[in-house]
Protein backbone atom coordinates (compact mmCIF):
# COMPACT_ATOMS: atom_id res chain seq x y z
CA UNK A 1 0.00 0.00 0.00
CA UNK A 2 0.79 3.33 -0.38
CA UNK A 3 1.40 5.54 2.58
CA UNK A 4 3.02 9.04 3.89
CA UNK A 5 5.23 8.16 6.84
CA UNK A 6 7.18 10.65 9.24
CA UNK A 7 10.76 9.21 9.99
CA UNK A 8 12.14 12.63 11.46
CA UNK A 9 10.94 15.94 13.62
CA UNK A 10 11.13 18.62 11.24
CA UNK A 11 9.95 21.87 10.08
CA UNK A 12 6.82 21.79 8.25
CA UNK A 13 8.33 23.64 5.49
CA UNK A 14 10.48 21.07 4.90
CA UNK A 15 8.27 18.92 3.47
CA UNK A 16 9.21 16.03 5.74
CA UNK A 17 6.49 13.18 5.09
CA UNK A 18 7.98 10.88 2.43
CA UNK A 19 5.55 8.62 -0.05
CA UNK A 20 6.01 5.39 0.72
CA UNK A 21 4.83 1.55 -0.24
CA UNK A 22 4.34 -0.74 2.85
CA UNK A 23 2.67 -4.47 3.53
CA UNK A 24 -0.95 -3.84 4.10
CA UNK A 25 -1.66 -4.30 7.74
CA UNK A 26 -3.74 -7.41 8.63
CA UNK A 27 -6.76 -7.62 11.22
CA UNK A 28 -6.20 -9.21 14.64
CA UNK A 29 -8.88 -11.23 16.11
CA UNK A 30 -11.16 -8.24 17.30
CA UNK A 31 -10.05 -5.55 14.67
CA UNK A 32 -11.04 -4.74 11.17
CA UNK A 33 -9.05 -3.59 8.18
CA UNK A 34 -10.35 -0.82 6.41
CA UNK A 35 -9.22 0.63 3.38
CA UNK A 36 -9.29 4.33 3.26
CA UNK A 37 -11.18 6.71 1.15
CA UNK A 38 -10.57 10.16 2.93
CA UNK A 39 -8.30 11.39 5.97
CA UNK A 40 -8.52 14.66 7.46
CA UNK A 41 -5.67 16.74 7.80
CA UNK A 42 -5.55 17.86 11.22
CA UNK A 43 -3.13 21.07 13.43
CA UNK A 44 -2.42 18.27 15.91
CA UNK A 45 -0.63 16.33 13.22
CA UNK A 46 1.37 19.97 12.84
CA UNK A 47 2.19 19.47 16.26
CA UNK A 48 3.61 15.91 15.89
CA UNK A 49 5.78 16.91 13.01
CA UNK A 50 7.26 19.85 14.21
CA UNK A 51 7.83 18.09 18.18
CA UNK A 52 5.58 20.16 20.29
CA UNK A 53 3.79 16.81 20.71
CA UNK A 54 6.04 13.86 20.14
CA UNK A 55 5.30 10.76 17.93
CA UNK A 56 6.76 7.24 17.83
CA UNK A 57 8.37 7.10 14.77
CA UNK A 58 8.43 6.40 12.15
CA UNK A 59 5.00 7.12 11.89
CA UNK A 60 1.95 7.11 9.69
CA UNK A 61 -0.22 10.36 10.62
CA UNK A 62 -3.60 10.87 10.26
CA UNK A 63 -6.50 10.58 12.77
CA UNK A 64 -9.85 11.71 10.65
CA UNK A 65 -10.37 8.42 8.90
CA UNK A 66 -13.44 7.23 6.48
CA UNK A 67 -13.15 4.40 4.63
CA UNK A 68 -14.91 0.69 4.25
CA UNK A 69 -14.05 -2.28 6.24
CA UNK A 70 -12.41 -4.79 3.36
CA UNK A 71 -11.77 -7.68 6.04
CA UNK A 72 -12.58 -8.87 10.16
CA UNK A 73 -10.34 -10.34 12.25
CA UNK A 74 -11.84 -13.50 13.49
CA UNK A 75 -13.82 -12.42 16.14
CA UNK A 76 -15.40 -9.03 15.05
CA UNK A 77 -19.15 -8.98 15.50
CA UNK A 78 -20.15 -5.35 15.61
CA UNK A 79 -18.99 -4.69 11.89
CA UNK A 80 -18.99 -6.51 8.37
CA UNK A 81 -17.22 -5.91 5.12
CA UNK A 82 -18.26 -2.93 2.88
CA UNK A 83 -19.50 -1.26 6.01
CA UNK A 84 -18.64 2.44 5.77
CA UNK A 85 -16.01 3.52 9.26
CA UNK A 86 -15.04 5.71 10.79
CA UNK A 87 -11.76 6.20 13.10
CA UNK A 88 -11.06 8.80 15.14
CA UNK A 89 -8.64 9.97 17.49
CA UNK A 90 -8.87 8.11 20.59
CA UNK A 91 -7.67 4.68 18.63
CA UNK A 92 -7.72 2.43 22.43
CA UNK A 93 -7.45 3.13 26.58
CA UNK A 94 -7.28 0.47 28.89
CA UNK A 95 -11.30 0.12 29.91
CA UNK A 96 -10.03 -0.98 33.42
CA UNK A 97 -8.91 1.96 35.17
CA UNK A 98 -11.09 4.28 37.30
CA UNK A 99 -11.05 7.40 34.09
CA UNK A 100 -12.34 4.95 32.00
CA UNK A 101 -14.72 3.11 34.35
CA UNK A 102 -15.95 6.70 34.96
CA UNK A 103 -16.49 7.82 31.12
CA UNK A 104 -13.47 9.79 31.08
CA UNK A 105 -11.21 7.46 28.99
CA UNK A 106 -9.15 10.31 27.56
CA UNK A 107 -7.82 10.62 30.24
CA UNK A 108 -6.47 7.12 30.96
CA UNK A 109 -3.22 6.62 30.71
CA UNK A 110 -2.75 4.30 28.32
CA UNK A 111 -4.83 6.53 26.05
CA UNK A 112 -3.19 5.66 22.68
CA UNK A 113 -3.84 7.97 19.39
CA UNK A 114 -4.58 7.50 16.21
CA UNK A 115 -1.24 8.70 14.40
CA UNK A 116 0.37 9.28 17.03
CA UNK A 117 1.44 5.97 18.99
CA UNK A 118 0.03 3.84 16.02
CA UNK A 119 -0.31 4.28 12.88
CA UNK A 120 -2.92 6.51 11.10
CA UNK A 121 -4.76 7.42 8.00
CA UNK A 122 -2.04 8.95 5.63
CA UNK A 123 -1.78 5.65 3.70
CA UNK A 124 -4.33 3.38 1.82
CA UNK A 125 -4.83 1.05 4.58
CA UNK A 126 -5.16 0.72 8.05
CA UNK A 127 -6.73 -1.78 10.63
CA UNK A 128 -8.33 -0.52 14.40
CA UNK A 129 -10.15 -2.21 16.96
CA UNK A 130 -14.14 -3.13 16.05
CA UNK A 131 -14.78 -1.21 19.64
CA UNK A 132 -12.58 2.03 18.76
CA UNK A 133 -14.63 2.66 14.82
CA UNK A 134 -18.13 4.40 14.32
CA UNK A 135 -20.92 3.62 11.58
CA UNK A 136 -20.77 7.29 9.42
CA UNK A 137 -24.00 8.50 8.87
CA UNK A 138 -25.39 8.19 5.06
CA UNK A 139 -25.73 12.16 4.78
CA UNK A 140 -22.40 12.77 4.90
CA UNK A 141 -19.97 12.04 1.70
CA UNK A 142 -16.90 10.78 2.30
CA UNK A 143 -14.92 13.93 2.56
CA UNK A 144 -17.54 15.80 4.53
CA UNK A 145 -17.40 12.84 6.98
CA UNK A 146 -13.53 12.74 7.53
CA UNK A 147 -13.41 15.98 10.07
CA UNK A 148 -16.42 15.53 12.16
CA UNK A 149 -14.05 12.64 13.66
CA UNK A 150 -11.78 15.19 15.07
CA UNK A 151 -12.64 18.78 14.13
CA UNK A 152 -16.30 18.27 15.20
CA UNK A 153 -15.92 15.77 17.65
CA UNK A 154 -13.17 17.43 19.56
CA UNK A 155 -15.83 20.84 18.91
CA UNK A 156 -18.13 19.31 20.61
CA UNK A 157 -16.40 18.31 24.01
CA UNK A 158 -14.99 21.88 23.92
CA UNK A 159 -19.23 22.93 23.57
CA UNK A 160 -19.90 20.56 26.64
CA UNK A 161 -16.99 21.91 28.49
CA UNK A 162 -17.32 25.38 28.61
CA UNK A 163 -21.15 25.06 30.00
CA UNK A 164 -22.72 27.33 27.37
CA UNK A 165 -26.25 27.29 27.57
CA UNK A 166 -29.09 28.15 24.62
CA UNK A 167 -29.25 32.28 24.16
CA UNK A 168 -25.70 32.98 25.71
CA UNK A 169 -22.91 34.27 24.29
CA UNK A 170 -20.00 32.04 22.87
CA UNK A 171 -16.32 33.65 21.31
CA UNK A 172 -14.53 31.53 18.94
CA UNK A 173 -10.74 32.83 18.52
CA UNK A 174 -9.51 31.28 15.75
CA UNK A 175 -11.79 30.01 13.09
CA UNK A 176 -10.14 26.88 11.40
CA UNK A 177 -11.53 23.30 10.85
CA UNK A 178 -12.79 22.74 14.04
CA UNK A 179 -14.45 26.38 15.13
CA UNK A 180 -15.82 26.45 11.80
CA UNK A 181 -18.14 22.89 12.84
CA UNK A 182 -18.34 24.84 16.02
CA UNK A 183 -20.11 27.64 14.86
CA UNK A 184 -22.81 25.85 13.22
CA UNK A 185 -23.73 23.89 15.88
CA UNK A 186 -23.64 26.78 18.56
CA UNK A 187 -26.00 28.55 15.81
CA UNK A 188 -28.35 25.43 16.25
CA UNK A 189 -28.21 26.20 19.90
CA UNK A 190 -29.65 29.47 19.79
CA UNK A 191 -26.32 30.94 20.75
CA UNK A 192 -24.73 34.11 20.06
CA UNK A 193 -21.30 33.61 18.51
CA UNK A 194 -18.88 36.12 18.27
CA UNK A 195 -15.11 35.21 16.41
CA UNK A 196 -11.92 36.69 17.01
CA UNK A 197 -9.36 35.91 13.66
CA UNK A 198 -6.65 37.88 11.57
CA UNK A 199 -8.17 36.60 8.56
CA UNK A 200 -10.28 38.15 6.60
CA UNK A 201 -11.37 35.86 4.93
CA UNK A 202 -12.30 33.45 7.47
CA UNK A 203 -14.04 36.28 8.95
CA UNK A 204 -16.44 35.98 5.99
CA UNK A 205 -16.87 32.33 6.42
CA UNK A 206 -17.70 33.11 10.07
CA UNK A 207 -20.59 35.84 9.05
CA UNK A 208 -21.75 33.16 6.07
CA UNK A 209 -21.99 30.67 8.65
CA UNK A 210 -23.95 33.23 11.49
CA UNK A 211 -21.56 34.91 13.54
CA UNK A 212 -23.01 37.74 14.80
CA UNK A 213 -20.16 39.94 15.34
CA UNK A 214 -16.20 39.49 13.94
CA UNK A 215 -13.26 41.33 14.76
CA UNK A 216 -9.11 40.79 15.40
CA UNK A 217 -8.04 39.34 19.07
CA UNK A 218 -7.31 42.31 20.37
CA UNK A 219 -10.46 43.79 19.37
CA UNK A 220 -12.99 44.49 21.65
CA UNK A 221 -16.75 42.70 20.93
CA UNK A 222 -20.16 45.24 21.59
CA UNK A 223 -20.53 42.69 24.46
CA UNK A 224 -18.74 40.54 27.21
CA UNK A 225 -18.78 36.95 26.31
CA UNK A 226 -20.38 34.14 28.85
CA UNK A 227 -17.71 31.44 27.62
CA UNK A 228 -14.92 31.55 25.04
CA UNK A 229 -12.68 28.78 23.39
CA UNK A 230 -9.74 29.40 21.80
CA UNK A 231 -8.41 27.21 18.64
CA UNK A 232 -5.35 29.40 18.13
CA UNK A 233 -1.98 28.07 18.46
CA UNK A 234 -0.14 30.80 19.84
CA UNK A 235 -0.25 32.06 23.64
CA UNK A 236 -0.54 35.32 22.94
CA UNK A 237 -4.57 34.89 22.39
CA UNK A 238 -4.67 33.93 25.79
CA UNK A 239 -4.81 37.42 27.92
CA UNK A 240 -7.00 39.12 24.91
CA UNK A 241 -9.43 35.82 25.22
CA UNK A 242 -10.16 36.43 29.11
CA UNK A 243 -10.36 40.05 28.53
CA UNK A 244 -13.31 40.02 26.49
CA UNK A 245 -14.73 37.44 29.24
CA UNK A 246 -18.09 38.16 31.50
CA UNK A 247 -17.55 37.90 35.24
CA UNK A 248 -17.58 33.81 36.08
CA UNK A 249 -17.00 33.16 32.30
CA UNK A 250 -15.00 30.16 31.21
CA UNK A 251 -12.13 30.41 28.35
CA UNK A 252 -12.08 26.69 27.42
CA UNK A 253 -8.34 25.69 25.67
CA UNK A 254 -8.92 23.41 22.51
CA UNK A 255 -5.53 22.99 21.36
CA UNK A 256 -2.77 20.13 22.41
CA UNK A 257 0.04 22.33 22.03
CA UNK A 258 0.87 26.22 22.02
CA UNK A 259 3.47 27.15 19.75
CA UNK A 260 4.34 30.17 21.87
CA UNK A 261 4.32 30.22 25.55
CA UNK A 262 1.30 32.13 27.21
CA UNK A 263 2.13 35.68 28.73
CA UNK A 264 2.08 36.27 32.41
CA UNK A 265 -1.31 36.99 33.38
CA UNK A 266 -2.60 40.21 35.33
CA UNK A 267 -4.71 38.26 37.65
CA UNK A 268 -6.65 41.63 39.12
CA UNK A 269 -7.63 41.82 35.61
CA UNK A 270 -7.97 39.49 33.81
CA UNK A 271 -8.88 35.97 35.88
CA UNK A 272 -10.65 37.54 39.14
CA UNK A 273 -14.40 37.49 39.30
CA UNK A 274 -14.67 33.79 38.90
CA UNK A 275 -13.55 33.21 35.76
CA UNK A 276 -12.35 29.94 34.85
CA UNK A 277 -9.84 28.67 32.15
CA UNK A 278 -10.42 24.82 31.32
CA UNK A 279 -8.56 22.86 29.32
CA UNK A 280 -9.32 19.89 26.81
CA UNK A 281 -7.62 16.33 26.75
CA UNK A 282 -8.21 14.24 23.83
CA UNK A 283 -11.85 12.73 22.74
CA UNK A 284 -14.00 9.95 24.24
CA UNK A 285 -15.79 7.49 22.55
CA UNK A 286 -18.83 8.78 23.52
CA UNK A 287 -18.22 12.43 22.27
CA UNK A 288 -17.85 10.79 18.82
CA UNK A 289 -21.48 8.64 19.24
CA UNK A 290 -23.00 11.41 20.59
CA UNK A 291 -22.06 14.18 18.00
CA UNK A 292 -21.98 11.93 14.49
CA UNK A 293 -26.14 11.56 14.93
CA UNK A 294 -26.30 15.14 15.73
CA UNK A 295 -24.15 16.49 12.90
CA UNK A 296 -26.55 14.05 10.57
CA UNK A 297 -29.42 15.82 12.08
CA UNK A 298 -28.64 19.75 11.83
CA UNK A 299 -27.24 19.10 9.47
CA UNK A 300 -23.56 20.44 10.27
CA UNK A 301 -21.69 20.33 6.44
CA UNK A 302 -17.42 20.94 6.64
CA UNK A 303 -16.62 23.41 4.25
CA UNK A 304 -13.46 21.14 2.37
CA UNK A 305 -10.71 21.32 0.38
CA UNK A 306 -9.40 18.81 -1.31
CA UNK A 307 -5.98 17.14 -1.55
CA UNK A 308 -4.63 13.65 -2.97
CA UNK A 309 -2.03 11.50 -1.18
CA UNK A 310 1.01 12.67 -2.69
CA UNK A 311 -0.12 16.42 -1.62
CA UNK A 312 -0.10 15.78 2.23
CA UNK A 313 3.01 18.11 2.44
CA UNK A 314 1.51 20.87 0.65
CA UNK A 315 -2.39 20.33 2.56
CA UNK A 316 -0.22 21.03 6.04
CA UNK A 317 2.08 23.57 4.62
CA UNK A 318 -1.17 25.78 4.04
CA UNK A 319 -2.56 24.76 7.04
CA UNK A 320 0.27 26.11 9.20
CA UNK A 321 0.06 29.24 7.42
CA UNK A 322 -3.58 29.48 8.01
CA UNK A 323 -4.67 29.71 3.92
CA UNK A 324 -6.98 26.64 4.48
CA UNK A 325 -10.93 27.65 4.53
CA UNK A 326 -12.86 25.47 6.71
CA UNK A 327 -10.51 21.96 6.60
CA UNK A 328 -8.14 19.84 4.26
CA UNK A 329 -9.06 16.39 3.44
CA UNK A 330 -6.87 14.22 2.05
CA UNK A 331 -8.44 11.78 -0.55
CA UNK A 332 -7.13 8.48 -0.80
CA UNK A 333 -8.42 6.74 -3.96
Amino acid sequence: MKAQILKDISPVENRPLELVYLPVPQPRSKEILVRISACGVCHTELDEIEGRLQPKLPMILGHEIIGKVESLGSRVTKFKVGDRVGIAWIYSACGKCHFCKEGNENLCYEFQGTGLQVNGGYAEYTVVSEDFAYLIPDRFTDSQAAPLLCAGAIGFRDLRLSGIKPGQTLGLFGFGASAHIVIQLAKYWGCGIFVFTRSEEHRNLAKKLGAVWTGRAEDDPPQRLTCVIDFTPVGETVPNALRVLEKGGRLVMAVIRKRSPIPPLDYARLLWDEKEIKSVANITRKDVQDFLPLAAEIPIIPEVREFGLEEANEALLLLKQGKIQGAAVLRID
